[in-house]
């Protein structure tokens, strides 16, 4: 009985369907115009809004990217200094960014000014975070692309230090994110990075970097920032992607960097 008035409801809906959209053709023609339109005016839109906010750093700030980026200062320099592998990932970032506001140059200026004042700050987490959380709504998706970018930020050095975690913690609870779920993500980082944990030999380095061993540093340097580049995770191209993205992205970029460490260590 069930089955059947399903498809009665499927009947109906496509005899709907067929007079609406294939008998009046009009009535297809005005639709597919109103959706023409209305796509057009949000670019537009879109477009104005991104302007506006990239016109001033006060602005840009006070933006849910402006706030992220704050955040992402705190926790890159949370162990007292920003890593090599982390400054290179944070200037990555500040590229995807850039890339989508019509002036990139301006914006990537004022992402870097946010950057290196929040990074000497430890006083102001908690209310960024707050501010933060408020942007967000009730987007759960968003939280956790922007909780799981920041973790894998300090995961590309050595893992989360005790004071990293102390950060973090600090900002998952002002996202209203539960202690137990920001285990369970770093959770399933650790276990993916156990997962591909082995020792390297140089011949395998080579081979992940797509370099022979003779190759000159600076030739290996260009190839490494390249891969760097390429499969580091993109917070921007995030928003189209499934779950696992940012974590495959980190295991990646960590798998690049310890072959160019070995490397790099063979040519001394």
């Amino acid at each position: 009985m069930i089955k059947l008035k399903k498809w009665i409801y499927l009947a109906v809906v496509l005899v709907l369907f067929y007079y609406i959209f294939i008998v009046n053709i009009w009535v297809t023609l005005w639709v597919i115009a109103s959706l023409y339109v209305a796509f057009k005016l949000y670019k537009i839109y879109a477009r104005n809004k991104l302007r506006k906010i990239s016109s001033s750093k006060e602005l840009f700030r006070e933006s849910e990217l402006g706030l992220f980026i704050a955040l992402v200062a705190k926790v890159a320099k949370a162990d007292g200094r920003v890593q090599k592998l982390e400054a290179q990932l944070v200037g990555i970032m500040f590229d995807d960014i850039s890339a989508i506001f019509p002036d990139k140059d301006k914006t990537r200026a004022i992402l870097k000014e946010i950057f290196n004042e929040e990074k000497d700050r430890d006083d102001d987490t908690k209310e960024i975070a707050h501010s933060l959380n408020k942007l967000l709504g009730r987007s759960r998706l968003k939280r956790k692309q922007f909780i799981e970018f920041l973790i894998q930020l300090a995961f590309v050095d050595s893992g989360i230090s005790s004071d990293e975690d102390k950060v973090l913690r600090e900002i998952v609870s002002e996202l209203n994110v539960t202690p137990s779920e920001y285990d369970a993500m770093v959770g399933k980082f650790e276990n993916m990075l156990k997962n591909k944990q082995q020792t390297m030999s140089l011949e395998e380095a080579c081979k992940i970097l797509a370099v022979n061993e003779g190759d000159d540093m600076s030739v290996i340097k260009k190839t490494y920032r390249k891969l760097i580049r390429q499969y580091h995770p993109d917070i921007i191209k995030s928003q189209d992607k499934d779950e696992a993205y940012i974590e495959e992205s980190t295991a990646k970029t960590q798998e690049i960097n310890q072959a160019y460490e070995i490397i790099k260590e063979a040519k001394k």
